[in-house]
This record gives structure tokens, sequence and C-alpha cells, in this order.
């Protein structure tokens, strides 16, 4: 069976956007650019193997949340090594995070965050969640259900910062 997929550069020019912004909220701003970088180098890679043309945003977006979850369990396990400890510890390197939500949203556990910024940051439905993460419809939603539920529940326990719809990850569809 002949799948007639479009040029690569088609590919890149439509979603290079969605491809940057997914990393980056799955890995952070010190990887994320690293991530997108890995994402586009493996779908190259996979690409003229592709049996499916239908989803080609679904496929690319999957690519960067597993390459994200990569990074994640890499910086796990790395170790940073110091010539001397210093006497206090050093100052976080990440920009402001306002209201700290999106340390929350990188607390929660692996397939809450993957699933949660999946549906809000990179825009797809629970379909394309759940074929992104091998799963269900029905359990994509739990993930999504679990992980807002954990970060509500984070919010409230801090008081000056409630949560409130212009707060939320991407709001509710």
């Amino acid at each position: 069976m002949t799948v007639h997929l479009p040029p690569f550069q088609q590919l890149v020019d439509a979603h290079w956007r969605d491809v940057a912004r997914l990393a980056h909220a799955l890995a952070g701003p010190d990887d994320g650019d690293d991530v997108a970088q890995q994402a586009w180098t493996q779908a190259l890679a996979a690409y003229p193997g592709l049996r499916d043309a239908r989803n080609l945003r679904s496929w690319l977006l999957t690519v960067t949340a597993r390459c994200a979850t990569d990074v994640h369990r890499a910086r796990a396990r790395r170790a940073d090594p110091v010539a001397e400890l210093p006497d206090r510890p050093a100052p976080d390197r990440r920009p402001a995070d306002d209201d700290g939500l999106w340390q929350q949203v990188r607390a929660l556990p692996d397939r809450q965050r993957t699933a949660v910024v999946l549906r809000y940051v990179g825009d797809l439905d629970h379909a394309g969640v759940a074929a992104a993460l091998g799963t269900t419809p029905a359990a994509t939603r739990r993930l999504v259900s679990d992980a807002l539920a954990t970060l509500r529940a984070a919010r409230a326990s801090a008081p000056d910062h409630p949560l409130r719809p212009s707060h939320a990850v991407g709001g509710t569809r």
C-alpha cells in the first residue's frame, strides 16, 4: 500500500510552532529547544516509513511528547557534579513563573503532565491525546481530570493564588 506523504518541509512549515510550543511546555525553558530539535530529527528519520498520513500533526506531537519524556527521565538520572558544595543552595535558574502554575504542572506524574499539556497546550482533543499516549479517550479524560484536580487542590492550598479560569492551564472545552 502506497502512502502519499507531503514533502517534509511542508510538514515543518505547517507545524513547527506547535512542536516548539509543546516541547517548551513539557520540558521547560531550559530543554524546550533541544526537545523540539530532537523531535524533528526523529520525525524526519521515521517519515519515509509512515503507513498512514491522516493525522500528521498528532503524530508529530506524539513524537515531541515522547522526546520530552525522555528528557525528564534523563534529568532524573543525571547528577550535577560540583567541585565544592555551596554554603547556600543556588537560586532557581528558570524564568519567574508568576503564580507557580507551570512548576505545579511539571510536578504532575508523567502521564498526567503529558495528557494535560497535549490537551491544553497542544490543543488536541481527547481522541488525539489518546492516540498520542496509546490509550483510550476515556482513560485520557480521566488522566486530564485527575491532573486538573491535583492542580486545583494545589492552588486551593495557596490562598494568595486561587485557581481562577484565567489561571487554568487552558480552560475547558
